[in-house]
């Protein structure tokens, strides 16, 4: 759990009783690759912090796309549910052996209340993934395929993580697609 408790100082600024207190209210899991965090219709109630391993966003159901790829270090939820509580319309699937730990919903809100600097913590977490989010829809836009390829190629650990069929996906092509991309640039 040290990984989270730097997670958590690096973004806030807590006493050791307030650390101790926000800390108390996380759990462990850990998922095997290829199950589900959570299942599309089920309502997030939880946020997550990614210790080791990644999970993936999945949207669709006949024709699986994969919108969203969490690494270790991260700390997320499925916003739209979470925030409604209404159904997702997502299964977050782990795509290697994953540990996370996370906070029950209920517990967020008293750690909003008890302590102030949470919400700053909370804001700071948000901002960092807008702007993530922000960064991929320009990428999307404004970059070809074969450029976000190759940006994907220098994040590491990134291409061991993801098959070619979720890199695919992720990337708007079809496995064949990203074949030939491959196959042009090895050249």
């Amino acid at each position: 759990m040290k990984d989270l408790s730097d997670f958590i100082n690096i973004n806030g600024c807590f006493s050791e009783d307030e650390l101790y207190l926000i800390m108390s209210k996380f759990h462990s899991k850990n998922l095997d690759k290829g199950k589900l965090l959570l299942k599309r219709g089920q309502v997030a109630d939880r946020y997550y912090y990614v210790s080791c391993g990644a999970l993936r966003f999945v949207y669709g159901e006949e024709r699986e796309l994969t919108a969203w790829v969490v690494l270790p270090g991260e700390f997320f939820t499925e916003i739209s549910s979470f925030k409604y509580q209404e159904p997702t319309r997502f299964n977050i699937e782990a795509i290697e052996e994953t540990e996370l730990y996370y906070i029950e919903r209920k517990d967020m809100e008293i750690l909003y209340r008890q302590i102030p600097a949470w919400q700053e913590f909370g804001r700071k977490i948000w901002e960092s993934m807008a702007i993530r989010m922000i960064d991929e829809i320009i990428r999307f836009q404004t970059m070809t395929v074969e450029e976000r390829y190759l940006e994907f190629l220098q994040k590491p650990g990134f291409m061991q993580r993801v098959s070619v069929k979720q890199l695919a996906s992720y990337l708007g092509i079809t496995p064949n697609a990203l074949s030939r991309i491959r196959k042009n640039i090895r050249k």
